[in-house]
């Protein structure tokens, strides 16, 4: 029952693709989550250029001009597989951001017939994303040590550590637009494990690099019809 749930809510999700609500803020979504990685990725180009300056000379060969090339493509396709583990909190990050506006999209178009909710204080947001930032980064920092003694169970580790933060972050910001804080709580615990089902599922795509560019708007989209499907059955 709880697979069926976590699939019927992906498939209205992207049922809504067509939406011009929809389509705006996932290419917002996705022009920031690139401009992120541009800045990450010109950062780190300038830190190599600054390390390697001066140190490009070799005796009696002379000086080595492919180094800087060399470090260049190194260090895109560094970013290609560190994109692997930064779309995490870029997804937490970009969900905070965009979660009320995707949410307002699928609930008029879905339940048209629920009551207005007030925007929840900015404030209140920023709080709650940087405390989940937090614990996300010291999360996957711990999980290190795991993927070193368990290494070939790394990837799975990481799917289902990250999907259990993520299906417990995603959920809790859509649900507490409606019930509040403790109401959420309350139904993310009851559901605990059908919520981390899907927030697995939802880490796994964002692996791939490319392809997670619009995972975190979609999960938006998921977890709230996820949210409204098990909210109508407690």
């Amino acid at each position: 029952m709880g697979l069926q749930l976590v699939f019927s809510s992906f498939l209205a999700a992207l049922s809504q693709m067509g939406d011009r609500r929809f389509r705006k803020v996932l290419g917002l979504g996705i022009v920031l989550t690139l401009a992120l990685f541009v800045a990450a990725y010109a950062g780190l180009l300038t830190l190599l250029d600054v390390l390697v300056e001066g140190q490009a000379y070799v005796p009696f060969i002379g000086e080595v001009t492919w180094v800087d090339d060399l470090l260049s493509w190194s260090s895109l396709l560094f970013m290609i597989v560190l994109s692997v583990f930064l779309m995490i909190p870029v997804a937490s990050a970009i969900t905070s951001m965009f979660l009320e506006e995707v949410a307002q999209a699928v609930e008029d178009r879905h339940y048209p017939n629920l009551p207005p909710v007030p925007r929840l204080p900015f404030s209140d947001a920023l709080r709650d994303t940087l405390a989940f930032l937090g614990v996300l980064i010291a999360a996957n920092l711990l999980a290190f040590i795991l993927y070193a003694f368990f290494s070939p169970f790394a990837l799975f580790i990481f799917w289902g550590l990250n999907g259990f933060l993520l299906g417990r972050e995603y959920f809790q910001l859509a649900a507490m637009r409606r019930i509040g804080r403790d109401g959420a709580k309350t139904l993310r615990k009851k559901n605990w494990f059908t919520i981390w089902v899907a927030g697995t599922l939802m880490a796994m795509p964002l692996s791939l690099p490319l392809i997670n560019l619009v995972i975190p708007i979609f999960g938006a989209a998921t977890f709230t019809h996820l949210f409204h499907k098990l909210n109508g059955q407690s």
